[in-house]
């Protein structure tokens, strides 16, 4: 029998999925000896795009300085590479290599493997996307 406890906030509820959901998904990528943060770089760089610093750092949930460090690891392991956007030569994009795509491949099985084991989670993924946009929609409020 569980202990009682006392209703918990949407918002503690979330957190504490969250917080199992990563320990798990670390537990998916530690074999391959990668981490969330470059899980989440080399997907968004999967799609062939290239991509800027700041959009890595926000798909990543990463702060910049913490990103450029894991960007400068990922070229010298040749996964990623970096490019002057063609249109404004100020920004860089990031790239991957065929070594990354490689990788990348490699640890979307572990991701797709760990991501089956979680029932119904094709819906909830999709409710918690609605939800991300309902609240980037919304503007904040303050409480007074």
């Amino acid at each position: 029998m569980r202990p009682h406890r006392p209703p918990r906030s949407l918002t503690h509820l979330v957190s504490q999925v969250e917080h199992r959901l990563t320990a798990r998904l670390r537990a998916a990528l530690e074999p391959d000896g990668a981490s969330i943060e470059e899980w989440r770089v080399l997907d968004l760089l999967s799609d062939a795009e290239g991509h800027t610093m700041s959009e890595l750092a926000e798909y990543a949930l990463l702060l910049a300085p913490t990103l450029t460090k894991l960007v400068d690891r990922l070229v010298s392991d040749n996964l990623v590479y970096r490019r002057a956007d063609a249109e404004d030569r100020r920004r860089v994009r990031a790239y991957l290599t065929p070594r990354g795509q490689d990788r990348y491949l490699l640890l979307r099985r572990r991701v797709a493997a760990h991501e089956a084991e979680l029932a119904g989670s094709g819906a909830l993924a999709g409710q918690l996307s609605d939800l991300c946009d309902s609240l980037d929609e919304r503007p904040r409020t303050t409480a007074r």
